[in-house]
């Protein structure tokens, strides 16, 4: 699920703004302390499981139908409630999230509390940390269900210690997905260093074919994720830039920082012809007729991927290396997908842990619609993932996963690398566009 999807700047500075009002009233609501509120065990007889059960989640057609096959199973143990599963688009669900949360008519829900470090002034403080700072969900760390997940990936997502949400799997997104039948045709193999990347896309150009597909339109900013990954390889050196940025003794116009975007605009110019007015939809439907050997891509987009061309196209998937050094492209980048959670308000808390107690016993049967690297141990998942482990066999967090943007900085440093400045984004080249997420950084002070 492309929930990354990194849309303008200015629109996700004004919409944290809104959400901070609205959220003082949902916390207001919620009540409780600063060590959430606990839960009771899931009852032993389902018929003491009733009444309505309200879902709300973020969309997609993978997990979409994985949530519908828990909800059969679910159904089938607990026939006295009854789901009543929202599925809202990305773009739409911190709203209606909100609206949901101050009315008390959510059950479970799409939440991520995100630990803030300390050179990360407390202003910045994301909504859902904020929620469970006052006690706004349900704490799940002790539920027996939790046994069933991967323990690392709990870790991973964590609060304070805590547990608040259930992971339902896991997307990588810092690499490209390729066209196997193009690569053979030309005798390419999968590069590992900048240099043999940028020598097999000149190889393409000179033979007539588009190296590279973006979706300018919703999703470009996944191409700066993927050169980041590989510029900055591990998590320490991802929290390292991330603090010097805060105490600013980093600079996103020099050294590094300036190699991101002056490598992003050469990604942008090995990608199709006016590629800022591509939907991700179109993106991945020409990728599967053949229109470019590449696209920029999460592994969230699989399933449709493999059930397109009827079935007939032959990819793979392989990190971005943004470095000359190959160890250092050696690891995709990812994030936990769709953690869920319970809000201290919910009106139904028994059917909600029943039912995530259902999706941690039938995990399978949701993966397998949805598509995510698993979130349990010993669950077989699609066959695409063994193809990618020597890329994965190292949980390495993306940097939109590490990074919190400043709400007072300016719209150019949201991310904070300015790739929606950056022609034919923007209007800017590649020392224009760095100069301009500086200035904006700068005002953040």
């Amino acid at each position: 699920m492309a929930t990354m999807k990194l849309r303008s700047a200015r629109t996700s500075a004004v919409g944290l703004a809104a959400l901070g009002i609205v959220t003082s009233l949902v916390l207001s609501a919620c009540g409780g302390g600063s060590n959430g509120s606990s839960a009771a065990s899931v009852p032993s007889n389902p018929n003491q499981v009733k009444g309505d059960l309200n879902i709300l989640v973020s969309s997609a057609a993978g997990s979409d139908a994985g949530f519908k096959a828990i909800d059969d199973a679910f159904s089938k143990k607990y026939p006295n409630v009854k789901v009543n599963l929202t599925s809202v688009p990305n773009e739409n669900y911190p709203q209606t999230k909100t609206s949901r949360l101050t009315a008390g008519s959510v059950d479970i829900l799409v939440a991520a509390p995100k630990q803030l470090p300390s050179y990360v002034p407390a202003s910045n403080k994301g909504d859902d940390a904020r929620m469970a700072d006052a006690g706004g969900f349900v704490d799940l760390t002790n539920q027996p269900f939790m046994s069933k997940f991967n323990q690392s990936v709990l870790k991973e997502i964590q609060y304070n210690g805590k547990n608040y949400t259930v992971p339902t799997g896991l997307s990588y997104y810092t690499g490209l997905m390729y066209n196997k039948k193009i690569f053979s045709q030309y005798g390419l193999k999968i590069p590992t260093t900048w240099d043999e990347f940028t020598k097999l896309c000149d190889t393409l150009k000179s033979k007539g074919v588009t190296p590279l597909g973006i979706a300018g339109k919703d999703s470009a900013g996944i191409n700066m994720l993927g050169l980041v990954q590989s510029m900055y390889p591990t998590t320490a050196d991802k929290n390292t830039l991330a603090k010097g940025l805060y105490n600013y003794s980093v600079k996103l116009n020099q050294g590094t920082q300036l190699q991101v975007m002056q490598k992003l605009s050469t990604l942008y110019g090995y990608a199709e012809p006016n590629f800022a007015g591509v939907s991700y939809a179109t993106m991945t439907s020409d990728f599967i007729n053949g229109k470019f050997a590449m696209m920029s891509d999460g592994t969230w987009n699989v399933t449709t991927l493999q059930s397109g061309g009827k079935g007939k196209l032959d990819f793979g998937y392989f990190p971005l290396p943004a470095s000359n050094n190959a160890a250092d492209n050696k690891y995709l980048g990812g994030k936990v997908e769709l953690s869920l959670g319970i809000p201290s308000n919910a009106k139904n808390q028994p059917a909600a842990l029943a039912w995530l107690a259902t999706l941690a016993d039938n995990y399978k049967a949701f993966n397998d619609q949805a598509g995510f690297a698993p979130a349990e141990q010993g669950v077989s998942s699609n066959p695409f993932y063994s193809s990618i482990s020597q890329y994965t066999s190292t949980f390495e967090p993306a940097w939109d996963t590490i990074w919190i943007a400043n709400t007072k900085a300016g719209p150019a440093a949201q991310f904070p690398f300015n790739w929606q400045g950056l022609k034919p984004m923007g209007t800017q080249d590649a020392q224009g566009a760095a100069d301009a997420a500086e200035h904006d950084w700068e005002a953040g002070k």
